[in-house]
């Protein structure tokens, strides 16, 4: 038996690869498939199932391209409904892989179809847990994503899911290891560690949602502190339940090179948006003005489908040479398919054809420390609450990066200001955001906080409750 974790980073995504005896299952593929198939084959393997432990919401899942691709079925737990072929399996339902068995264990509450699987070895003995959604390390999954769906409260679903973890999880023992969907980094807990697989025991004895003393102390403790999701979520949801356009499909359109006048009057006709994947630091020396920076070097697909919010919207590519591919597969991932080309030759090439550009204003933390004066600068922090609070800028304003579509609208497009995050790669994306929306007088600090920090700006940790306000 071979058990394989499959990690993507910047999705903060554990999907998993099973092997017993030449049978292969897949739990929670992403979205380009052709790895896991060459991966059986290497093992002389075939695929003989995918299991989906929910609809899931923050990517989009290779599900349906993986069946088309092997004729394996796709499995999902009780209460799931699909637009396509699937087997909606039954609580506690067995279904063998070649010497080895997974067994369903329906666990909602995260969501009504939410499922747990649980491997049991060849003397069939509980061996891991692949927990989905339902239980992170160091979380539980957020039970505020699926009340109009469940038509629930967040209260209802958190009842459910202490239900579910109580009930189904909490009895199994100790020593079984769990495989959850996410770490880290991911918008579907609040509290994940950065570790990606760990022992039941030892979450029983850390995990602070499996230590409340009461089904009540743990609907207000998992409900606590939860941030609006992101936008492009329920999206996502509804491809994963209804279906997609083929990966290979979407990537031969993306993949279309367009030179500099064919670039522009695509832009122009079609209504795309253009999508900078640079680094921040070669975005802020010169790009098409209006185009939007999320670089490849962070968190892209998240942030992508943060600060995007339809995934039908028409986007243009200009990436660094030979990152073009990787551009399209990252955003097929969180549902962004209609790419409908890439800028042939890259930013050199617009510049080469003597068209319009825009810089950022990017200076360092040195200069900024020259520059500051209390009382008179005015600081805009791009970080997250929690950050903001924990140490910032004296008198900075905490305007988080999620918001900026409510909170851009607040800016004195004449007043002065300094923009900056933790390190420069969300304070690029804002500051492209505003360049796009009209907003220019600003200087955006590279290297964010942490420098500002090691430059000994003053600093506190005390929240400044004040507000900027339109002109």
């Amino acid at each position: 038996m071979k058990v394989e974790q499959i990690y993507t980073g910047c999705l903060a995504q554990g999907a998993y690869y099973i092997e017993s005896n030449g049978e292969v299952a897949i739990i929670d593929p992403l979205r380009e498939v052709q790895p896991y198939i060459e991966k059986a084959n290497q093992d002389g393997a075939v695929i003989k199932y995918i299991f989906e432990t929910h609809f899931h919401a923050d990517f989009v899942s290779g599900h349906i391209d993986l069946s088309r691709k092997t004729g394996a079925p796709i499995v999902y737990g009780p209460l799931a409904n699909t637009d396509f072929d699937s087997i909606t399996a039954v609580d506690e339902q067995i279904f063998k892989l070649g010497n080895v068995s997974i067994k369903v264990l329906h666990t909602p509450g995260h969501t009504m179809e939410s499922t747990c699987y649980l491997l049991l070895d060849e003397q069939g003995n509980p061996h891991s847990l692949f927990s989905g959604d339902t239980l992170f390390l160091g979380d539980v999954g957020r039970p505020d994503l699926a009340q109009k769906a469940a038509d629930m409260t967040q209260e209802q679903l958190a009842g459910m899911l202490y239900e579910s973890l109580m009930n189904k999880i909490m009895p199994l023992p100790n020593d079984l290891m769990v495989y959850p969907a996410h770490g880290a980094g991911s918008a579907c807990g609040k509290n994940m560690m950065k570790e990606t697989m760990d022992t039941l025991g030892h979450q029983k004895e850390m995990n602070y949602a499996l230590n409340q003393p009461s089904k009540e102390a743990f609907i207000e403790a998992v409900t606590d502190g939860l941030l609006p999701p992101p936008a492009y979520f329920p999206m996502n949801v509804a491809m994963n339940k209804k279906g997609y356009a083929s990966f290979d499909d979407v990537m031969t359109k993306g993949m279309q090179a367009l030179r500099a006048e064919a670039f522009e009057t695509a832009a122009e006709s079609l209504g795309a948006l253009i999508l900078d994947t640079r680094s921040a630091d070669l975005f802020s020396k010169g790009f098409i003005p209006r185009s939007i920076n999320i670089g490849l070097d962070g968190q892209f697909a998240p942030w992508v489908g943060s600060m995007i919010v339809d995934v039908k919207q028409p986007l243009l590519l200009v990436t660094e040479d030979g990152k073009e591919e990787e551009s399209l597969i990252r955003l097929s991932r969180v549902g962004f398919d209609n790419v409908v080309g890439h800028l042939k030759d890259g930013f050199n090439a617009w510049v080469a054809a003597n068209k319009e550009v825009d810089a950022v204003n990017r200076i360092s933390a040195e200069t900024f420390k020259n520059e500051w004066v209390l009382g008179e600068t005015t600081v805009v922090d791009v970080r997250k609450e929690s950050e903001y609070r924990a140490e910032h800028v004296d008198e900075a304003y905490n305007k988080p990066l999620d918001f900026i579509n409510d909170w851009f609208m607040e800016m004195n497009s004449e007043e002065p200001f300094y923009l900056h995050c933790a390190g420069g790669y969300r304070s690029m994306i804002a500051a492209s955001i505003l360049k796009a929306r009209g907003i220019h007088n600003f200087k955006e600090v590279a290297g964010g906080f942490k420098s500002i920090a090691e430059a000994g700006v003053p600093k506190t940790d005390f929240v400044c409750q004040s507000k900027l306000q339109k002109a």
